[in-house]
């Protein structure tokens, strides 16, 4: 699965406001998955600080072709682990697109997928690309703001679309539109 960050809110300097409210995405490839998340959402929508959820919408993933071209929702974390360091990649660096690649197999091979053929890379020719430092737990991750392209059968872009891409999806990373 894969979790959006909020969206519609305005920042301030201590704080972050939601005048006309928030929209969050969580998009998983078990429907199962789904239906509990749904099924705790509906029993109690209060979420924290004041928000609860006023309304739920299911959505059937839309029909790809063999290469779809998606934005991101948010950065796309690309770890390598050199023994005990961890190097964070970004965009700019021709490597990870190897690493979110092998990350993606290594989510379908765990799905029951195996076999695919599948390649995912960053768009380099996206001329707004960057990079963002993402604080979580204390922990510094510098991540890519940056549209990613799949390449595979139609079933293979559609479970990246379902389960996001990079690492770290499952905590706000790597969610793709």
């Amino acid at each position: 699965y894969s979790l959006s960050w909020l969206s519609g809110g305005h920042r301030s300097r201590n704080s972050l406001s939601f005048p006309k409210g928030a929209t969050w995405f969580v998009s998983c490839y078990e429907i199962e998955t789904a239906k509990r998340l749904l099924g705790s959402v509906l029993s109690d929508p209060e979420v924290c600080c004041g928000m609860r959820v006023t309304g739920v919408r299911l959505a059937e993933p839309p029909q790809f072709t063999s290469q779809q071209r998606f934005l991101v929702s948010t950065p796309v974390l690309v770890r390598r682990f050199d023994g005990q360091t961890i190097k964070h990649l970004t965009f700019s660096e021709k490597d990870s697109d190897a690493l979110l690649t092998q990350t993606l197999l290594r989510k379908m091979k765990k799905a029951g997928l195996e076999g695919a053929d599948v390649a995912v890379g960053f768009d380099r020719t996206y001329p707004k690309a960057r990079t963002k430092l993402v604080t979580i737990k204390g922990i510094n991750n510098k991540a890519s703001l940056c549209p990613v392209i799949v390449k595979g059968s139609p079933e293979a872009v559609a479970f990246a679309w379902e389960v996001g891409v990079g690492h770290s999806t499952g905590s706000g990373f790597g969610a793709l539109c």
